[in-house]
């Protein structure tokens, strides 16, 4: 038996928007048809305000941070930030699990279809099986000292075995803290799998300062740690330009890029030939308090998706609440915003047979979000219809 949905707008995706349009949608949620306004007839049409999109995509997230929402206090800087995360992420595994699970139901609500989630543990299994959403779980390898890398490394397989059948792999969690070792290791995995890549990327300039000449907050970092890093020489190169070339093939999503210049991105497109390029603005706003150039990124022509990150920097998991931070901050068009959010994801992370898009035998979920007439996102509630 068929639904039908009406709205003052219909976005595809895949095809320019309907005015009036109509959603022909089965019991399973597959799209049975997308119908201009005249084709309606007499079908027995549920008429909506406001505009229908595909299912969101949430290409970087942390449950296993849920716990910490509210916990850290935001401008913090990246360096600062980090060492809160290391001292606070341990807790009761009852709140812990809890606060995944509530995590988890809001991106449900929120119209959230799909995550990549990066983690280092294997608690949230139990939520990513039981969910309505599709995970693929980032399992993040770090480890400085190139002496550990083995060890390290089979440590982050042994996890992301225990996730199975769950779709995993083994990512390294960001330039400063992954050796080349380490990296060789993990790019070998990512071959011999076929698995995709992910990366915290140029969150912050301590970042560049400490591979360009072994300077800045980083430093410090790692004397919190009582790390040793003698070993370390810095390539007076930035962080991207130092560590891209250790991942050589492999479908690649570099997350944050705050203080990405012109030339690291010139450089990446010159020596990557399949990157995506992930923002988290309420993150970047809440941590570092800045946002990357997103118009370079556009005049780049980069396949930009949309992340969360975790509640640690974040007051919740809604991609709409993240498209609309960017139409307020940096005067984007709606239907580019919507594109990243849907079906750039869902080509990342394979399935755009899927999702992402409204098309005739997708099960890509369907949306109503509140637009202005010039569509500007009126507000961050999502109405899930399917």
């Amino acid at each position: 038996m068929s639904t039908y949905f009406s709205a003052d707008w219909i976005f595809p995706v895949s095809s320019p928007p309907l005015k009036n349009g109509i959603v022909e949608v089965n019991s399973e949620g597959e799209i049975i048809a997308v119908l201009p306004e005249e084709q309606g007839g007499n079908l027995n049409i549920e008429k909506l305000k406001g505009a229908i999109v595909p299912g969101f995509i949430n290409t970087h997230c942390h449950l296993e941070l849920s716990h910490l929402l509210g916990k850290i206090p935001n401008h913090t800087g990246l360096v600062d930030f980090v060492k809160q995360i290391i001292t606070g992420r341990q807790a009761d595994n009852d709140e812990i699990k809890s606060s995944m699970q509530n995590a988890d139901k809001e991106m449900f609500t929120n119209g959230i279809v799909a995550v990549g989630d990066i983690s280092n543990q294997i608690f949230s299994r139990e939520i990513k099986q039981k969910s309505k959403i599709y995970y693929h779980t980032f399992v993040e390898a770090m480890g400085f000292n190139p002496q550990r890398a083995k060890a390290i490394m089979d440590y982050a397989i042994g996890i992301k075995n225990e996730f199975f059948p769950l779709p995993a792999s083994v990512v390294p969690h960001a330039p400063y803290s992954v050796s080349p070792e380490l990296f060789k290791l993990i790019n070998e995995k990512a071959e011999s799998d076929e698995a995709f890549v992910s990366i915290h990327n140029q969150e912050t300039v301590e970042e560049n300062s400490f591979f360009t000449d072994k300077t800045g907050g980083f430093l410090e970092l790692y004397k919190f740690l009582a790390l040793d890093i003698g070993f370390f020489q810095p390539s007076e190169k930035s962080s991207l330009q130092t560590w891209l070339p250790n991942i050589k093939n492999q479908k690649l999503l570099l997350v944050h890029n705050t203080v990405s210049s012109k030339e690291d991105i010139e450089f990446a497109l010159q020596n990557h030939q399949n990157l995506y390029w992930c923002i988290c603005p309420k993150a970047n706003l809440y941590i570092e308090d800045t946002l990357p150039d997103v118009n370079l990124w556009m005049q780049k022509d980069l396949k930009i998706t949309i992340g969360t990150d975790s509640l640690a920097s974040n007051n919740q998991l809604n991609i709409l609440a993240e498209m609309k931070t960017l139409q307020q901050h940096k005067n984007i068009g709606f239907e580019k915003l919507l594109q990243w959010a849907t079906i750039n994801g869902a080509e990342f992370l394979g399935l755009d047979k899927q999702f992402g898009t409204i098309e005739v035998g997708k099960k890509p979920g369907l949306n109503l979000v509140s637009l202005s007439k010039d569509f500007a996102i009126e507000n961050d509630v999502v109405t899930k219809l399917v």
